[in-house]
């Protein structure tokens, strides 16, 4: 079973987008569902909440992060 990514999830980039500026590691927000899924609006903010990036993302390119104690292994997306 994979975890679908929702909305208002934290999630960091599996990639680098040098043209963005973004960089593997980073953390965002999923701020919009796009293309029934296929594709994520994430926003990266400061620590003060003022935004510095808004970008489509395809789900290859993101992970969820996760705060608490998975039940199973087989939660967590490939």
């Amino acid at each position: 079973m994979k975890d679908s990514i929702k909305l208002l999830d934290v999630v960091a980039l599996t990639v680098d987008l040098p043209e963005h500026n973004l960089w593997y590691g980073q953390v965002g927000t999923v701020v919009e569902i796009l293309a029934n899924g296929n594709a994520f609006e994430v926003e990266f903010s400061y620590s003060d909440g003022h935004t510095y990036a808004s970008i489509g993302l395809s789900p290859d390119q993101i992970m969820i992060l996760y705060y608490e104690p998975l039940l199973s292994r087989e939660l967590v997306s490939a």
